[in-house]
């Protein structure tokens, strides 16, 4: 599941600059016993099964490193974010514990866990997926990876969602792109691109709002867009 995903596209690129190094370790080779077995019945009963932590510990101890920061993906976590992924995107080390079924045994977590991070209130049947999701986040934003114009004006950059993109053929499905992007003019082209981020953030995010930081002109925006719905329909 994690091969493909560190083999292709802009992570393949990366890699291949030694941007980004990664290893994937199966903990099951650090089980004991003919049938390598990692889980087992959870105490106190209840459905499903429990990765033991033997198995867990020895794989951790293996790999990790005095600047290792260890990451456990979770829904009981703090939720992801872009300023999360901001910070982690510094770190020079990261070792992801995937859990797999209910879970991993606490003391685990307890031991080795520097953070427990959910991307989402929603349940998934392994941590890969979730792991995939933060690394993708991530890694992106380190230095060399991909242009740092690509990611000025990104969702969730300054509070408010991306502005929306047109490209070529400039009419389809009796659409046709705004004006204002065939004008030349880079000025009406930025403030174009200004208002459609508030009202997109209003209509679809409106929450982030609080935390937006805004130009006086985009402020006034804001309160016109505000007017024209009606505070209520917030």
């Amino acid at each position: 599941m994690i091969l493909p995903f560190f083999s292709s596209s802009i992570m393949k690129r990366a890699v291949e600059k030694g941007i980004v190094e990664y290893e994937i370790v199966d903990f099951r080779d650090y089980s004991s016993g003919s049938y390598n077995k990692v889980d087992d019945l959870p105490y106190g009963g209840g459905a499903g099964m429990v990765l033991m932590p033997e198995p867990l510990s020895k794989a951790i101890e293996d790999r990790k490193s005095p600047s290792s920061r260890v990451i456990f993906p979770s829904p009981g976590g703090r939720l992801f974010n872009q300023e999360m992924a901001q910070e982690l995107s510094r770190e020079d080390d990261l070792l992801f514990i995937c859990g797999h079924y209910e879970g991993l045994d606490r003391r685990i977590i307890d031991e080795y866990v520097d953070d427990e991070i959910s991307i989402g209130d929603y349940v998934l049947t392994s941590g890969e997926t979730a792991s995939i999701v933060i690394i993708d986040a991530l890694f992106r934003l380190i230095d060399g990876v991909i242009s740092k114009d690509s990611l000025e004006d990104e969702s969730f950059n300054s509070s408010l969602l991306e502005y929306d993109q047109y490209t070529r053929p400039e009419r389809y499905c009796n659409s046709s792109v705004p004006s204002v992007l065939l004008s030349g003019n880079h000025a009406l082209i930025c403030s174009w691109r200004d208002d459609n981020r508030i009202a997109k953030t209003m209509h679809s995010r409106p929450d982030m709002l609080s935390e937006a930081s805004l130009s006086l002109r985009m402020r006034r925006k804001l309160i016109k867009i505000i007017d024209e719905i009606g505070i209520e329909d917030l």
